[in-house]
């Protein structure tokens, strides 16, 4: 639909007209070969100048800059990643050299030259640098960002979070050592960022500053679908979901497995984990069941492992009954919530005795949370609700932690997963997978192919979701914030 619109609307004001270009490369702030191209062929009269931008997806070329604004479906080129810039995708008619898309650009015009083609491919390989050699978003190692796991592609997408754009794609897998990339988190202090696999046997170290890769720690083998990081960021529990489960307890400073609980061969299903703010305490989901796991983890190598139920009762149930995944605490610690996909509820339990406080009802699967203490919300995601909004697929709820009470539900897209939030924008930053084929087409393909998903915004001051969406890749999954 999108594409037609593009189509109608250039072809109304007579498409683009080359004989209207102004070379000023100069002033443009591209080099000298790719500026050629660009202002030549697609920031002309009725295609990418800021004149006609608004009837051409809202992207201006007129000028370095302006390229890295954006269009309405986000950026159209990635530094250092030509396969995830739909300015090759658009402007490549050799489909051995990578994606095409159509309509092909420029517009109405013949197509690029293969040469010119693959100056502009090799530009954007090399970071896409200005005349200066400036690369974009590489001034300031101390940027606030945004990262999602793309499970499929085993790709991550940093966002800067000044201007909600993706400015990087930094590829995580290592076949079948690494594959499906899961959980991302950055670690408290915001040095690094960390991700798991569902398949495979190593969780991946990448610094924030620049993204670079730092390295991997093994962990044996199993599935690791999800960890958590200790509050002095020193330390991970990373959770193997395979039978017979078992923690994984590793120096994220020595990149090395200092431990491994097994509960003599009883972990059953362990996904999702939380760690008190003194790190004296590890609660993990029980996939399966009425009751979680409590490890006293005051000394980590002798850990001590019970088992709380969370539906009041005194005994533990091994079948599918509440099944726990995620656990968060509230900021100051007092609470901790869990959601229960069986049951589609947030169980609220108090920390100190670990006796069940509340029961709330959420729509079908509740899967991911997020908390903010600067508006007293818990955001819950459920990707599988199709009852909140009839014809759509999914919701996040909003709940009021001070009460325990839902206050909303919203449509912040299809199939909604990984959500974070960045206090300081009041800002909550929700994957969606759009795995089912009922939700929106996308608007393109990546070279990982597949059904891309996107990204959406709420905002936490109004609770609204932003007309902006991002496409990401195949399966966007997980979030994680730089603050």
């Amino acid at each position: 639909m999108r594409t037609a619109f593009l189509i109608i609307t250039i072809a109304l004001i007579g498409g683009c007209r080359p004989d209207d270009a102004v070379i000023d490369l100069a002033g443009s702030g591209y080099p000298n070969k790719p500026g050629r191209i660009i202002l030549s062929s697609c920031a002309v009269s009725g295609c990418h100048n800021e004149l006609s931008k608004e009837a051409a997806a809202g992207l201006s070329l007129s000028t370095w800059d302006h390229l890295f604004e954006g269009g309405r479906s986000g950026p159209c080129v990635i530094p250092y990643r030509p396969d995830f810039s739909t300015l090759c995708y658009y402007v490549n008619t050799d489909k051995t050299l990578g994606v095409t898309l159509q309509p092909s650009m420029p517009l109405n015009m013949p197509a690029l030259s293969k040469e010119d083609y693959l100056v502009l491919r090799d530009w954007i390989a090399s970071g896409a640098p200005n005349r200066d050699g400036v690369v974009k978003f590489s001034d300031d190692p101390y940027r606030k960002k945004y990262y999602v796991s793309n499970l499929l592609c085993d790709e991550v997408t940093v966002f800067d979070a000044a201007t909600r754009l993706p400015m990087r794609y930094v590829s995580v897998g290592s076949g079948l050592s690494a594959k499906y990339a899961g959980v991302i988190k950055v670690a408290p202090d915001g040095q690094y960022w960390y991700v798991s696999f569902l398949a495979g046997n190593l969780i991946k170290k990448f610094r924030c500053s620049d993204d670079a890769f730092v390295g991997s720690i093994s962990l044996g083998a199993g599935s690791y679908h999800s960890f958590t990081i200790t509050p002095d960021s020193k330390k991970a529990f990373c959770l193997d979901y395979a039978l017979p489960g078992k923690i994984v307890y590793v120096d994220l400073q020595s990149m090395s497995v200092s431990a491994t609980y097994t509960n003599g061969g009883n972990f059953f299903y362990p996904r999702g984990a939380a760690v008190n703010a003194s790190s004296t305490v590890l609660y993990v989901g029980a996939q399966f069941g009425n009751y979680i796991y409590k490890i006293d983890i005051s000394n980590p190598q002798s850990p001590v492992i019970s088992e709380k139920q969370i539906d009041g009762t005194a005994t533990s149930i091994y079948n599918s009954y509440l099944d726990p995944y995620e656990i968060m605490f509230t900021p100051d610690g007092s609470k901790y919530f869990v959601t229960c996909q069986y049951s589609s509820q947030v169980r609220v339990m108090q920390t100190s005795n670990d006796s069940l406080l509340a029961v709330l009802p959420m729509p079908y699967y509740p899967q991911q949370m997020s908390i903010s203490s600067s508006t007293n919300y818990l955001f819950v995601s459920c990707p599988a609700d199709t009852l909140s909004f009839p014809g759509k697929r999914g919701s996040v709820a909003v709940v009021d932690y001070t009460t325990n009470t839902l206050v909303t539900k919203l449509y912040a897209g299809w199939e909604p997963y990984g959500i974070g939030l960045d206090e300081e924008a009041k800002l909550l930053v929700v994957s969606n997978m759009n795995i089912n084929t009922g939700g929106p087409g996308p608007h393109h393909v990546t070279n990982c192919g597949g059904r891309n998903g996107y990204a959406s915004f709420v905002d936490l001051n109004t609770l609204t979701v932003s007309p902006k969406k991002i496409e990401l890749a195949n399966v966007p999954y997980s979030v994680a914030i730089r603050k």
